[in-house]
């Protein structure tokens, strides 16, 4: 009798815990707020993935949620503020909708662990950087059992899923299955012609200002032939442009061979993948920038002409202090080896200003290095303290705030100067965008970015006028005039072909659309973006074969370009260079 009721009682409860399921799944959304890098970014959409597999649908606002994530990032004081600010504003929102659920997750959750929970009980589940996957289950537990804190070590990985009751064995198969590599292929991209790919997790170096070995661990590299095949994937799915993410992606596969990087062979293995026409990556490390990377980069095709290389300082005594592993000058000469084989190379770096004992003469010989590299942008930062590492016990070095801000501004003033220098050079060239679509500010404007990763505001129709910048002001050529017409005319050096307003519309801008390239003749210039008009119409986005659409192409034979604009009387024919490639502008 005791059996049996006991039988019975086991039995009501898992009927119990499945009705749970079933209303937990039924009609529910989600809505994912990313703070931080690109590999949160990366992150935020695998976690939209798992929760879309799952059966909950995408919110379009945070406000009509049932499930809020909140991916963190922890590398900077700021962002643990605009985090926390964000989760106060939540709280009012949870009690006044009932059974609405906040999960944290990312590098500030790895980091703080069940302290969350204890600074703001209205969290429901607390999950670290190294168990994504089970984000999911912790949600349903969460909603049978109250809140649920699962932060775990590296090294502590839970590959295997508590059996659910009420659960699809299919969900519950895939986050068996996802492993750093699994994982990897599952994104619910924002965009269809764009993918990151993580190479690596983690990292081995002790920079005393950061805290990513703390809440990333140690680097573990993916295997080389699953990057590949999950790049070949993506060209099947019409992506045509991936960037390669990592802590350090130059070490990529150190720990696969035990001895040697893997990363200029994954450039170019991922660079030969048919359909892919650009290969990004982010952030290499100045001390492993080695001879063959930068030979990959030269030699294969679809990797674009930008390095991000982060300086962090110019003086060598910080950079000690930093264990940063690199000069000034080591620094400066690998840039200079970068250049010379790679031709219209774009330079962007890091740098931070009022690192822990950082002088006045110190400071200056960061700006000598930047001045000196010529950097086009830079992202420019005042040192936050990080709890757990070196630089945040150097307290009795601080630099005063006020000396930190008459800095940061002066180092401003140089990184722009070099930025619009580089910028207003480019006045009169033909750059190949990958269209993003139109502009926020301004829908008669479209934005594309440049093989060197620079924004581009242009105009799409030949009949619109002179090109605008997305504020709506006629942008102005190098000769002061209106639509990027030089002064001098046709005939004048610079060679700027003619306003748009004068060209007739030949309908070029029709079938444009996000994931297009084009080519965009550039008009004028700011320190962070470039203004033109279209030229041509390259080719329409990939269909689901990874095949480049070109209308006027043949089967086996050469594309025509979708359009062109008319060639002043005068002007040169042929072709010009767009990155490595030689596009026709004109048509016979």
């Amino acid at each position: 009798m005791l059996l049996s009721l006991h039988r019975l009682g086991g039995w009501c409860i898992e009927r119990l815990q499945g009705l749970v399921f079933l209303a937990w799944t039924m009609a529910r959304s989600f809505y994912v707020r990313t703070f931080g890098c690109q590999m949160n970014e990366h992150d935020s959409e695998q976690l939209e993935a798992l929760l879309s597999a799952d059966g909950l649908v995408r919110a379009p606002d945070l406000q009509s949620a049932d499930v809020v994530v909140l991916n963190t990032c922890c590398i900077r004081e700021n962002a643990d503020n605009r985090f926390y600010g964000h989760l106060g504003h939540l709280k009012s929102l949870s009690e006044a909708k009932p059974g609405m659920q906040i999960a944290v997750g990312g590098c500030l959750a790895q980091r703080e662990g069940e302290a969350l929970l204890e600074r703001a009980g209205h969290i429901d589940v607390v999950f670290g950087t190294h168990n994504l996957e089970r984000l999911p289950q912790l949600l349903k537990k969460a909603a049978l059992s109250g809140p649920v804190v699962e932060v775990l070590d590296a090294r502590d990985r839970v590959l295997e899923p508590e059996g659910l009751p009420g659960h699809d064995p299919a969900v519950n198969e895939l986050a068996a299955a996802a492993s750093h590599d699994a994982l990897g292929a599952l994104a619910a991209r924002r965009v269809p012609y764009a993918a990151w790919i993580t190479i690596q997790r983690g990292c081995d170096n002790s920079c005393a200002f950061c805290t990513v070995p703390q809440v990333r661990g140690p680097e573990v590299s993916r295997p080389f032939d699953v990057l590949v095949a999950e790049a070949r994937a993506l060209a099947g799915q019409g992506v045509t442009e991936v960037t390669l993410l990592g802590q350090n992606v130059n070490s990529y596969g150190r720990d696969i061979t035990r001895r040697r990087p893997l990363f200029a062979d994954l450039l170019r293995a991922i660079g030969a993948v048919e359909g892919i026409r650009r290969v990004r990556f982010t952030s290499p490390h100045p001390k492993d920038l080695r001879p063959e990377t930068i030979a990959a980069m030269a030699e294969t095709d679809a990797v674009c002409e930008h390095l991000h290389l982060p300086l962090q300082s110019g003086s060598n005594r910080v950079l000690g202090a930093m264990h940063r592993g690199y000069t000034a000058q080591r620094y400066l000469e690998k840039v200079a080896a970068a250049r010379d084989a790679i031709p219209d190379l774009a330079l962007t770096t890091d740098i931070i200003v009022g690192f822990p004992s950082e002088t006045e003469s110190d400071f200056e010989d960061t700006l000598a290095v930047v001045a000196e590299a010529g950097y086009d942008s830079a992202y420019t930062f005042v040192f936050s303290p990080r709890p757990g590492t070196a630089a945040a016990s150097m307290t009795g070095s601080f630099v005063p705030d006020e000396v930190v801000a008459d800095r940061f501004a002066r180092l401003v003033e140089v990184v722009d100067r070099s930025g619009i220098s580089r910028h207003r050079a480019r006045i009169g060239q033909i750059e190949e965008v990958l269209v993003e679509g139109p502009s926020k500010r301004n829908a008669d404007v479209w934005t594309g970015r440049t093989r060197q990763g620079k924004l581009v505001h242009f105009s799409p129709s030949f009949a619109s006028g002179p090109a605008r910048g997305p504020g709506g002001q006629p942008a102005r050529g190098p000769g002061g005039q209106p639509g990027g017409q030089p002064a001098g005319g046709p005939g004048s050096q610079s060679n700027v072909w003619p306003s748009p307003a004068t060209s007739g519309d030949l309908g070029l801008h029709r079938g444009l659309r996000p994931g297009s390239y084009a080519t965009v003749q550039v008009t004028d210039a700011a320190p962070h973006h470039l203004v033109g008009y279209l030229r041509e119409l390259v080719a329409l986005p990939a269909d689901a074969g990874g095949e480049v659409r070109r209308p006027g192409s043949e089967p086996g034979g050469r594309a025509r370009p979708v359009g062109v604009a008319p060639e002043p009387s005068g002007s040169p024919e042929g072709s010009v260079a767009v990155g490595r490639r030689l596009i026709p502008v004109r048509v016979g």
